[in-house]
């Protein structure tokens, strides 16, 4: 499949989406050397036409763009690269050049076991977390048991609302667990990954 620079006077635009959570970036465009340069490098290069150069995002920043994958539309004019943002990919310091935050609620899994990790390393009196791992292994283990009775029980007899209440308090108490046991959340999602056959 070849590009047609031409049709678009020499440039196609591309559309730059973050790989991990789909949002869409920017919008930049490139000539036939810039993809050239973007696929040789694995980073996202653009022809600036402001500068009259190609132009590397993030050349200056540090907040560089990792291809992961280009995709050409269906009239081979316009790209979408998905991509890894090594920071904020707006110039005026936001997420995304369209305003948004680029974050996907479940990445809060992630940040709530950043979190819990450092209630174990401080141990700060009057945190609810700090007592469960004073209590040790079994206490978290009984209540990773506890809330998982009660979120069937909510399955099966409650309210919606009530369900995901207490799934997340069982989502909690295993992070904690995992925490006590050195382990990640992040173990748990490379395992699924590997049992599914897509």
């Amino acid at each position: 499949m070849k590009l047609d620079f031409e049709k678009m006077g020499g440039l196609i635009p591309a559309i730059v989406q973050d790989n991990n959570t789909n949002k869409v970036l920017m919008l930049g465009f490139m000539n036939e050397e810039a993809y050239e340069e973007t696929k040789a490098t694995g980073k996202v290069t653009f022809f600036s036409r402001t500068k009259n150069r190609l132009w590397m995002k993030g050349e200056t920043s540090g907040n560089t763009l990792q291809v992961v994958n280009i995709a050409v539309d269906c009239d081979n004019d316009t790209l979408l690269i998905k991509a890894i943002p090594a920071g904020p990919v707006c110039h005026t310091g936001a997420d995304t050049c369209f305003g948004e935050k680029n974050v996907e609620d479940i990445m809060f899994l992630k940040y709530l076991q950043n979190f819990i990790e450092q209630r174990r390393q401080e141990m700060p009196e009057g945190s609810y977390t700090t007592t469960l791992f004073q209590k040790g292994i079994n206490r978290m283990a009984q209540k990773v048991g506890e809330e998982a009775v009660e979120t069937v029980i909510e399955a099966t007899n409650g309210t919606d609302d009530r369900l995901v209440y207490e799934a997340a308090d069982m989502i909690y108490h295993l992070i904690v667990l995992l925490t006590s046991k050195g382990l990640r959340i992040e173990d748990l999602a490379r395992e699924l990954k590997s049992r599914h056959k897509g």
